[in-house]
C-alpha cells in the first residue's frame, strides 16, 4: 500500500501513516540493518513480505482513520504505533507481525524457557529515538536470523512463541525506566542469588514441650543483656545505613544524577493475563532480560496500547502514578479503546457511512458482518535445534549484576563443559572477590557446580547422582589427604548407608542411616602427626595412630533397652571399653559398663578371667539382678572382636577417601565430557559408524557392479567385435569360454595341489631332521619343532579340504556355465541346433 497523506483545510496538521519525522542516525540504523539482512542472503522475502491483500489493505485503512481519530481527540498524546514498514519497507498493520507458533522444543512450553531463550539468543540494540515509537517492525523470522533487534521485536518474538504455547499473551507499548530501557542490571541482585535465598531454609525450632526439665538458671542480669542487645542492634543498622548511603553515592557516581527523560523513554514488554495455561494472576515479561515482574511494578511508568494476534486496543486510564493502578480488563471501552469489535458487536466498513443518513430504515438495511483480523503476513518461526542448544550470540555472554556478574556458556563450548559461572564481589565497584560458583554440564565424573569461597578458602563440590561411591557434595580447602574436608553422599545407594564424613588431620566423623546393625554415627579420634615426610617410593599405607572410636546406634525395638547399646566407645590405647545402653521409657538415665581388656586374652585359650575385676555395672534399678559373669564374658569378646571390626571400617574409610582424592584429581586433568548418542555433531563413535556404513554400501555397489560385468567381453574383443554373432562366431565363443573356464580350474587344482606337496616335503624332511638330532636337542628347541609338526599339519588339512572341495565343485561350475551361455540372449538362437 502507498503512503497516504491527508490535511485538513480548517487548519488541522496534516497526517501521514507511516511516515514521521525520523533523526538521520535512525535511517541510517535502518539502512544498516536492512544491508546486514542482505548480507545473510534472506532477501528472497515471500510475496506476502512485498505487497499486501485486499483484506490487509482495508485493515490499513481501518488504522489510519483510527488513528486520525485517536491525534484529534488526544493531540497531547504521543503517536501510537500501528503501521510500520517492515523488511521490504510494506506498511503492515502492527497485529499481522504476530505470528503465533508453536515449536518442536520442550524448552519452549513454558513462559520461562521461552523468556529465557529469547533474552540469551538476540542482542539488544537500543531505540535511536528513545521517545518515539519505531518506524520499522521486522518479522520474527528475519529477526532471529540477525540475531539482534529492540525491544519490539524482542517482544513481538516472545509474544508470537507465548500465544504458539497457548498463553494469553499481549504486546505492550509504553514508556519504563531508564534501567529497564538499557537493560542496565547494575542495580539488581542477580536471580541466581535471589534463589538461593530463597531455598535457605529456616531454621526449625523444636517446640517446647509441657514436661520438661528445665536448664539451670543463669545468674546474669537481664538489663545488661537487654542492653547489650540494644547496642549490638544499634550497631548493625549504623552500619547498614553506612552501606546504604555509601551504595547510593557509587550509584550516583557511577549513574549520575536523576534520569531528565524519566517518563519519556519508550519500551515494549510482554503482558500475559490469568486464565490460559493455569496462570493464577496478570504479570509482565520484560524481553530483555526474561525476568517476571507484577503489572504494579515502579519499573513501568506507563502504558500507550497493548496488542495481540486478534485485536488493538488503547489504554483510556491515567497512568500519572505509573501502572499501578492499570486494570486490564480489555472488555471495559472505558478503560480500553479497540481498534476491531468483539464478536458480539457489529461494524461497518469505515467507508461507507450511509448508516448516518436519518431517513434509512434500518431494518431494510444490510449491516456488514463484523471486519476480523488478516492473518500474519511473516513466515512460520522456525528455530533448529542446534540453536537452541547454542543460546547466546557465539556461544557466549555476560550480564552484570549488582556485586555480580554472570557468565553464560553455550554445552561443549569450553573443553571442562562449563556452562555457566556467577562471580560475586565485596563492594560495588567489583574489584574484591567474594565468590565464584562455576555451573557444568556433561560431565563423565557427574560434576554439577563447583563453589569457591575467596574469604574462606574453601571449594565445595557437587555431583549428580551416579557417581562411583554416591559422593554428592565434597567441601575442602586442600586436596592432600589427612585435612579438613566434608562429604555428604547419597546414602540410599550405598550399602553402607553413609551419609556424610566430616575429617580433620585428627578426627573422623561418619553419620549412617538404614543399616542392619543400627549404626547412626561413628567417631574416630587420631594420633596428631608430628611432620609428614613422604619419601620416594614409600606406599601411601601409612595410616595414622588411632586412639579412640565412638559409636552410636539407633533403637532395636527388637530387644530390651538394657540390653540395647545405644554408644559404645573403643579406648584403643588404653585398652578401655565403655557401653551405654537406651533408656527406658520410664527411667531418666541408662545402664553404663565399663569393661578393660585383657591383654593378648584372643591369644591364649585357657587364660583365667576374673570378671568383677575387669567389669564395671551401673545398674539403673537396684533390685535388678546382677549379670551373670558367662553373658558378661561373651560380651567382652564380642566388644575385642567389634572393635577389630570398627578399626578396619575406619582403615577402609581413610582408604576410601585416598581414592577419592586420587580420582577427583584425574578427573580433573581429564575434563572429560559425555556426547549422547544422538548427539550426531559430537559423537565421533557414530561418525565412524556413518562412514563404515557409507564404505559397506559403496563396496556392495561396486560389487554388484562387477557382476553385472559381461563375461563375453573378453572373447568378443579377440574376434574383433563383431556387429553381428552368427552361428560360427557363436560356436567360437562357446568354445573359447569353456576352454577358458576349465584351463583356469586346472591352473587351480595344479596351483593348491603343488602348495600341498610342498608342505608334505618341508614336514618330511623336518621330520628327518629331528630323527638325526633328536639325541642331542634341548627341551625349547623340542617344543619348537612340536609347535612347527602342528602348525605344518593344519596347513596339510587345510590345503587338502580345498583340493577336495574344488575336485567336488569343478564339474559344477563347469556345467554352471555351459549352461549360462546356453540361455544367453544373445547366443541362444544360435546354439539352438547344436
Amino acid at each position: 500500500m502507498d503512503v497516504l497523506e491527508e490535511s485538513d483545510e480548517e487548519g488541522e496538521p496534516k497526517t501521514t501513516v507511516g511516515k514521521k519525522k525520523r533523526s538521520r542516525s535512525y535511517v541510517a540504523k535502518v539502512d544498516q540493518l536492512v544491508s546486514l539482512i542482505s548480507d545473510i542472503g534472506v532477501m528472497h522475502y515471500p510475496e506476502s513480505y512485498q505487497q499486501n491483500t485486499a483484506k490487509e489493505q482495508t485493515m490499513l485503512q481501518y488504522a489510519e482513520n483510527f488513528r486520525q481519530q485517536y491525534e484529534y481527540l488526544y493531540p497531547d498524546r504521543k503517536p501510537l504505533l500501528l503501521s510500520p514498514l517492515n523488511e521490504c519497507k510494506m506498511q503492515k498493520f502492527v497485529s499481522t507481525t504476530l505470528r503465533p507458533t508453536l515449536l518442536n522444543h520442550k524448552e519452549l512450553y513454558t513462559w520461562k524457557g521461552c523468556a529465557t531463550f529469547v533474552s540469551d539468543f538476540l542482542i539488544v540494540d537500543s531505540l535511536d529515538l528513545i521517545t518515539e515509537v519505531p518506524s520499522y517492525l521486522f518479522s520474527s523470522t528475519t529477526i532471529l536470523k540477525c540475531q539482534k533487534g529492540n525491544c519490539f521485536d524482542f517482544s513481538t518474538l516472545l509474544c508470537s512463541i507465548l500465544l504458539g504455547v497457548g498463553y494469553n499473551a499481549y504486546c505492550v507499548s509504553g514508556y519504563a525506566t531508564k534501567e529497564m530501557c538499557l537493560m542496565d542490571e547494575t542495580k539488581e541482585i542477580c536471580p541466581l542469588l535471589q534463589e538461593d535465598d530463597k531455598n535457605k531454609k529456616k531454621e526449625i525450632i523444636p517446640p517446647v514441650k509441657k514436661y520438661t526439665v528445665k536448664p539451670v538458671r543463669e545468674l546474669q542480669s537481664k538489663f545488661e543483656i537487654n542492653q547489650e542487645a540494644r547496642r549490638r542492634a544499634e550497631k548493625i543498622l549504623d552500619d547498614e545505613q553506612k552501606q546504604k548511603d555509601y551504595e547510593e553515592m557509587i550509584n550516583l557516581k557511577i549513574k549520575g544524577a536523576r534520569d531528565v527523560m524519566y517518563g519519556l523513554r519508550v519500551h515494549c514488554w510482554v503482558l500475559v493475563l490469568a486464565g490460559k495455561r493455569d496462570v493464577p494472576e496478570n504479570f509482565f515479561i520484560d524481553p530483555f532480560t526474561g525476568n517476571s515482574y507484577e503489572t504494579t511494578n515502579e519499573r513501568f511508568l506507563g502504558i500507550e496500547s497493548i496488542w495481540n494476534h486478534k485485536n488493538y486496543w488503547v489504554n483510556m486510564q491515567d497512568c500519572k502514578f505509573g501502572v499501578k493502578n492499570v486494570r486490564f480488563d480489555l472488555s471495559d471501552p472505558v478503560k480500553w479503546e479497540y481498534m476491531l469489535p468483539s464478536e458480539n458487536q457489529e461494524i461497518v466498513a469505515p467507508d461507507s457511512y450511509e448508516y448516518l443518513d436519518e431517513g434509512e430504515d434500518d431494518d431494510e438495511k444490510d449491516v456488514e458482518k463484523i471486519f476480523d483480523m488478516p492473518p500474519s503476513w511473516a513466515q512460520r518461526i522456525v528455530i533448529p535445534a542446534k540453536d537452541i542448544e547454542t543460546r547466546c550470540p557465539k556461544g557466549e555472554k555476560i550480564i552484570q549484576y549488582k556485586k555480580a556478574n554472570l557468565e553464560k556458556y553455550a554445552p561443549y563450548l569450553n573443553i571442562d563443559g562449563m556452562v555457566k559461572r556467577l562471580i560475586e564481589y565485596e563492594d560495588i565497584e567489583c574489584t574484591s572477590f567474594l565468590k565464584v560458583t562455576e555451573w557444568y554440564a556433561n560431565r563423565r565424573d557427574n560434576l554439577e557446580k563447583i563453589e569457591r569461597n575467596m574469604k574462606t578458602r574453601t571449594i565445595t563440590e557437587y555431583f549428580r547422582n551416579g557417581r562411583h561411591l554416591a559422593l554428592r557434595k565434597h567441601v575442602f580447602r586442600s586436596s592432600e589427604p589427612e585435612t579438613d574436608r566434608t562429604m555428604k553422599f547419597n546414602g540410599k545407594l550405598r550399602v553402607d548407608g553413609l551419609m556424610s564424613r566430616v575429617e580433620t588431620p585428627t578426627e573422623m566423623i561418619g553419620k549412617f542411616r538404614d543399616r542392619p546393625d543400627f549404626l547412626i554415627y561413628r567417631h574416630t579420634v587420631f594420633a596428631k602427626r608430628l611432620k609428614k615426610v613422604k619419601l620416594p617410593g614409600a606406599s601411601h599405607s601409612n595410616y595414622r595412630t588411632i586412639l579412640k572410636i565412638t559409636e552410636r546406634f539407633a533403637r532395636n525395638r527388637n530387644k530390651p533397652a538394657h540390653q540395647d547399646v545405644a554408644e559404645q566407645i573403643f579406648l584403643i590405647t588404653s585398652e578401655h571399653v565403655q557401653l551405654t545402653y537406651h533408656r527406658e521409657d520410664d527411667r531418666i538415665t541408662a545402664v553404663k559398663r565399663e569393661f578393660i581388656l585383657p591383654p593378648n586374652l584372643m591369644q591364649k585359650d585357657d587364660q583365667e578371667v576374673n570378671m568383677d575385676q575387669i567389669v564395671m555395672t551401673f545398674e539403673v534399678d537396684p533390685l535388678v539382678k546382677p549379670c551373670k559373669n558367662v553373658v558378661l564374658y561373651q560380651t567382652m569378646i564380642g566388644l575385642m572382636k567389634a572393635q577389630t571390626t570398627s578399626m578396619q571400617a575406619v582403615r577402609d574409610s581413610e582408604h576410601e577417601v585416598r581414592e577419592i582424592l586420587k580420582d577427583r584429581a584425574t578427573e580433573r586433568r581429564a575434563n572429560e565430557l559425555t556426547i549422547s548418542v544422538y548427539d550426531t555433531e559430537r559423537n565421533e563413535k557414530a561418525k565412524e559408524h556413518r562412514r563404515t556404513q557409507m564404505r559397506i554400501e559403496e563396496e556392495q555397489r561396486l560389487r554388484r557392479a562387477e557382476e553385472e560385468v559381461d563375461y563375453l567381453a573378453p572373447f568378443l574383443a579377440r574376434l574383433g567385435q563383431p556387429k553381428k554373432i552368427t552361428k560360427k562366431v557363436a560356436m567360437t565363443l562357446r568354445s573359447d569360454c569353456l576352454a577358458d573356464m576349465k584351463q583356469r580350474l586346472i591352473d587351480k587344482a595344479n596351483l593348491i595341489q603343488s602348495r600341498f606337496e610342498k608342505e608334505a616335503l618341508e614336514l618330511q624332511n623336518k621330520q628327518q631332521w629331528y630323527q638325526q638330532n633328536q639325541i642331542s636337542m634341548t627341551k625349547e628347541d623340542e617344543q619348537a619343532y612340536l609347535s612347527y609338526c602342528s602348525e605344518a599339519m593344519f596347513r596339510i588339512h587345510i590345503l587338502e579340504l580345498r583340493l577336495n572341495r574344488h575336485k567336488e565343485r569343478a564339474p559344477t561350475r563347469y556345467l554352471a556355465l555351459e549352461d549360462k551361455i546356453r540361455k544367453d540372449s544373445r547366443l541362444a538362437k544360435k546354439l539352438k541346433d547344436c
